[in-house]
This record gives structure tokens, sequence and C-alpha cells, in this order.
């Protein structure tokens, strides 16, 4: 297949070409790069069967020009949850740049679109484990940390649209706290991405709330063969996913492991922030998933457990702080 992938040099999006390439497809990979690397993309930027190209999701002549002869577009490219910043990048990049990758799904009348959505939809829904059929319970207007699960809804809610008044195959992915190589450096890329930096600085690791809050981790190698299950299953057509780890742990304690992990018998750093730091915020206690439907449809089953995907990001986060020139100890991690 010839398959558009949005994000290409992002986390996600960076792993699920190679494995795609891997696998026999030709990709091509789009990025505005204002959060994606080239250096997610180096091993495989000159393979024959991969293209790269700059640019902005929500440009839509270039969406209509790349799209030409596609079989397939996977629309990872997003802004997340604003705790720094405010909400709206999130929702306009979001709901605007997937608009302009369904039009021109349909002009170029390609088979099949799948979007990248989050666990972060089913909020405050306190029945876990969450299954697909779950109801999705955000919070207020005014608390902005939800307009990145609300973005996602109405992603989710417009593929299914464009589904159903165009005929174009959608799925959508609910993705599980994923992690692992490529990740961002920030906490754009997750807690783990943030704790992993504090243990190799020899500074405290910042928690949000009390650390009591719980997820499920998923290695990013398992969320790829996922996404690569939907792309190739007919089954896959015109469904909702969850895809993630059933492990659940709580952010303290994930806190402690890679800081045991990276400074083994030292006491752990911690630093609690509290919410009201970041103004009106809500957090999900607990995001574990159900992944009976994947393992039926897709095959899918996680095959790396927390401690195995660490024992390898927390060597590639070394590496990589080490080629950005960030000073970093010679610490036998991983081992």
């Amino acid at each position: 297949m010839k398959i558009l992938i949005t994000g290409a040099a992002g986390f996600i999006g960076s792993n699920l070409a190679k494995g795609l390439l891997v696998r026999g497809h030709s990709v091509i990979g789009l990025d505005n790069l204002s959060q994606g690397f080239l250096l997610n993309i180096e091993d495989f930027k000159e393979h024959p069967e991969f293209q790269f190209v700059e640019g902005d999701v929500r440009d839509s002549g270039l969406l209509e020009k790349i799209t030409v002869g596609c079989d397939l577009i996977v629309h990872l490219a997003a802004f997340k949850i604003p705790r720094y910043s405010d909400a709206l990048d999130t929702l306009l990049i979001n709901a605007m740049g997937t608009k302009v990758i369904l039009d021109a799904a349909v002009k170029n009348k390609v088979a099949k679109a799948m979007i990248a959505s989050t666990s972060d939809v089913y909020g405050k829904n306190p029945a876990v484990p969450f299954s697909e059929d779950s109801d999705l319970v955000i919070g207020r207007p005014e608390v902005k940390r939800w307009s990145y699960a609300i973005s996602k809804m109405f992603e989710e809610q417009l593929v299914f649209g464009y589904h159903e008044r165009h005929g174009i195959n959608a799925v959508a992915m609910r993705f599980f706290g994923g992690y692992g190589p490529n990740q961002h450096l920030t906490w754009w890329g997750g807690p783990q991405s943030v704790f992993i930096g504090a243990a190799l600085d020899n500074e405290p690791i910042s928690i949000h709330g009390d650390g009591m809050q719980t997820r499920s981790f998923t290695y990013i190698g398992d969320h790829v063969d996922g996404i690569i299950a939907c792309a190739e299953r007919e089954a896959a057509n015109n469904q909702v996913f969850n895809l993630g780890n059933t492990r659940e742990i709580t952010i303290r304690d994930l806190g402690i492991k890679i800081w045991n992990m990276i400074r083994p018998g030292s006491e752990p750093k911690l630093n609690y922030i509290p919410y009201e730091t970041f103004g009106k915020y809500e957090d999900v206690q607990r995001r574990v998933p159900n992944i009976a439907k994947a393992r039926s449809l897709l095959g899918f089953e996680p095959q790396v457990d927390l401690d195995a995907g660490l024992k390898v990001t927390i060597p590639w986060q070394v590496k990589r702080r080490q080629a950005l020139g960030i000073s970093t100890p010679e610490i036998p991690v991983g081992k």
C-alpha cells in the first residue's frame, strides 16, 4: 500500500513509518517539525519507499497534492493537553487538520482514513477498565485540560461522519500511555519522559497532585503492531479500538521505578506539584483499557511489559540527550 502518515517525524509516526517500510509498504511522511524531529527519521529517510514532506496538516493544497495515489492515511499529527499554554491551538489544529485530511482523502478517493484518538476521551468515567462502548465523561469547558479530549472526540465523530456521507473506511485508535524510543523529552511525551530526564539529572521528579492517579503505559512497538493491524485488516474498517497495555501503575510508583532503575540504591527525589498550579485543572484518577475487541478483531496483544520497555527507553533517552548536546552523566542504566 501507499500510505500517508501525518506527524511522521513525531514519536508514534516515526516508529510506525519504520514498521510499515519493513513490511514492504510505501510511505509518505508529513510533519511541520513543530514537535517532531528529523533525528527520528534518520534511520530510514533515504529508504527508496519513503518520502518526507515538511508541511502543515492544515495546508489543503499540500494535502490534496500528496494524497494522490494513496491507499491509506494514518493521521497522527496533533496538539496535546495544554498544561503550560492555552487551549486554542489544541482545539483548532486538531479539528481543522483532521477536516483537511479527510477532504483530501475524499477528493483523491483514498480508501481508508485512520485517526489517532486517545484514552483521554473516557475522561472522568469511573468505570474501569474502559471498553470502546464506555461513556465519555468530560468536565467543564472552563477547565482547559479537557480541550484535547474534546478535540479528539470531535475527530472521531468527523471521521465516521465522512464514512457515512462519502463511504471512506474509517478507524479511530484510542492510544493508552505510549512510551519508548523517539518519545518527546518534555511533558509532550508523557510523564515517563520527564521522570527519566529528572533522574538522569539527579533532580526531583515532578509529580502532579498526590501521584495516586493510575495509568497503563504501552511500549511503542506494541502500539505500532496495533496500528499496522488496523491498516492491513478489513475487520478493522469503521471501528473504534482501544490500543494499550492493561497493566495499571500509579504515577508515584512510576516515578520511583524510573528513579531506582537509573539511580539504584539512592532515595528517590519526588516533588509534588499541586493541581492548583495549573489554574482550574481536573485529572483522571484511573485509566485502564479493555482490549477484548482489539484482541478479537486485530489479534492485538501487548508483548512488552513496563520494566522491559523502560530498559530500552532509558538508554535511548541518554543517547538522544547526548545527540542534542544535553549534558548527561554516564549511568549504567538498563542493565
